[in-house]
């Protein structure tokens, strides 16, 4: 890899200022990797030449203002012979790549024994493939940067590792038609969309269900509402059509939450006739 490609890959990786953990874990790699390279007498040019970056890359990373991309540590590791302790360090810068928020959401995921989702503006982020999410993400206002908007779609499709825990938690979704009726990115895109959505519906423990166009109005029509459930009995919750739209806690309110998300999938249609009717969908485009 030529240098001017390398740094033209590393644009995408910026800290953000405002996440003081982000912040601190990369101003330690980059302690480390400066003070590995000194101590085997490598100058900045030698050592961006044997891994293949140029000079203001590395003293980006070493200061702490660029997160380095797996293979940079990589790469490092086997320059200055640190016997994997420079890779090892993957683990927590790739947690520092995605944005805060999302990365709080994703860790209360990883606990959740129980997951419910009710959308009604676009198919829900956990059920979405990378290229359905780019085009939603692209869309939005003001747009996000070509560096900041692969940022957000890896760190949405990193949240589905939800998919693969063991022990499986109960994950239950209700996406409105009007959602799969939208044409989002073109026939490839929808296609690749429907089919994971019939893949993830056909999983023991999801249930996926559609909110038909023609039902009546119903609890939902406020906006999105999430609810997480973990082992110990608590829980949290989330409505853009109560409480001003914060996560809460307190049992009164999720119990407000969960009667609403509750009535929405009794009046849905069934989980085997959403997957038929997805599967209608996918077979018309």
């Amino acid at each position: 890899m030529s240098v001017e490609v390398a740094e033209a890959d590393e644009s995408g990786w910026d800290v953000d200022p405002d996440d003081d953990w982000g912040v601190a874990v990369i101003a330690a790699v980059g302690r480390q990797l400066r003070l590995r390279r000194e101590a085997v007498g490598m100058k900045v040019p030698d050592f961006g030449k044997a891994i293949g970056y140029g000079d203001d890359l590395i003293y980006k990373v070493e200061s702490g203002k660029r997160i380095p991309r797996p293979e940079y540590l990589d790469k490092a590791d086997e320059e200055l012979g640190a016997e994997g302790l420079i890779s090892a360090m993957k683990e927590d810068v790739a947690k520092v790549r995605y944005p805060k928020t999302v990365r709080d959401l994703a860790a209360m995921e990883s606990r959740a024994v129980e997951i419910g989702v009710y959308e009604c503006s676009h198919i829900a982020g956990l059920l979405q493939t990378p290229d359905h999410a780019r085009v939603l993400l692209e869309s939005w206002l003001p747009a996000y940067s070509p560096k900041d908007l692969e940022r957000r779609v890896a760190a949405r499709v990193a949240r589905q590792c939800v998919f693969d825990r063991a022990p499986a938690p109960a994950l239950g979704f209700v996406l409105e038609e009007a959602t799969l009726r939208r044409r989002v990115g073109g026939t490839m895109v929808r296609r690749q969309q429907f089919e994971r959505l019939l893949e993830l519906g056909r999983l023991n423990n999801v249930t996926l269900q559609v909110m038909p166009m023609d039902s009546g109005a119903h609890s939902g029509m406020g906006g999105r509402i999430e609810l997480l459930k973990f082992a110990d009995g608590t829980g949290v919750g989330r409505s853009d059509g109560a409480f001003s739209g914060r996560p809460v806690g307190d049992l009164r309110q999720l119990r407000i939450l969960e009667l609403r998300y509750g009535t929405i999938r009794a009046q849905a249609l069934p989980p085997e006739e959403s997957l038929a009717f997805i599967d209608q969908l996918l077979g018309e485009t």
